[in-house]
């Protein structure tokens, strides 16, 4: 991706957020609809962690599999090795203009068992009834009731069933022992300049993961934005499972 098209995204970004649509699912179309088709080529280099993610996630073999907040599906593309063992994977967004370029990658590909979904994650449930896996991969961030979608997730799985997340985040000013701390300027930085883009980091998304799931695999690291040296994003990776009991 050249720095033109580079350019043009950030422009997006910036200067088209749709702060005055009425929804948030209008806000998030008028967000993403100019810059859809430029969106996996910058995000490739913004969102770390992805493939790792979904590598970590064990495939339900011939199970279903619900992605929240799955934009252009590539996503999904970490699952290609794998689609023909899972029964049914469900792509869930709020901006059709995202979903329209996963449509259009899922036909390329020929992946019947892949279905998108116009819908809220805090209220979408899968036809089959429940999931064996709920994923979110750089969304929590951007739902304003990321609890609720949570708490969604939790009730749609399977018992045992598994919930895989990264995304950015901030540490709380205490946080628990075995998680890692972040100074005054990383919790005050990183949620205001990402605030520009409509994304909120978090101080509470891996504590409120943990009260609700059983921590499986957690990763806490920092990662390279693009155009800004020398600091860098926390982000983190949560496997967790719901509890059979």
């Amino acid at each position: 991706m050249g720095i033109r098209q580079d350019l043009r995204v950030i422009r997006h970004m910036v200067f088209r957020r749709g702060d005055k649509a009425a929804t948030h699912a209008d806000r998030m179309e008028s967000f993403y609809n100019a810059q859809a088709q430029d969106y996996d080529e910058f995000r490739k280099r913004l969102l770390t962690g992805r493939e790792e993610m979904y590598a970590a996630v064990p495939i339900p073999q011939q199970g279903v599999w619900v992605d929240m907040g799955g934009g252009t599906g590539w996503n999904i593309e970490n699952l290609a090795a794998s689609i023909d063992q899972i029964k049914q994977i469900h792509v869930v967004d709020l901006a059709e203009s995202l979903l329209s370029v996963a449509q259009d990658r899922f036909r390329q590909r020929g992946w019947e068992n892949v279905t998108t979904h116009v819908a809220d994650a805090t209220m979408f449930r899968p036809p089959e009834g429940l999931a064996d896996v709920v994923t979110f991969s750089y969304s929590l961030t951007m739902m304003p009731d990321w609890f609720k979608a949570i708490d969604n997730a939790l009730a749609m799985l399977k018992p045992g069933g598994i919930i895989g997340v990264v995304d950015f985040y901030v540490s709380r000013k205490f946080p628990a022992p075995n998680q890692k701390k972040h100074g005054w300027f990383y919790r005050g930085f990183w949620p205001n300049w990402f605030a520009i883009d409509g994304v909120y980091p978090s101080s509470e998304h891996l504590p409120y993961l943990n009260y609700r799931f059983e921590a499986v695999d957690l990763l806490e690291a920092k990662c390279k934005i693009p155009y800004i040296p020398l600091v860098r994003s926390p982000y983190y990776r949560f496997i967790g499972r719901k509890p059979v009991n």
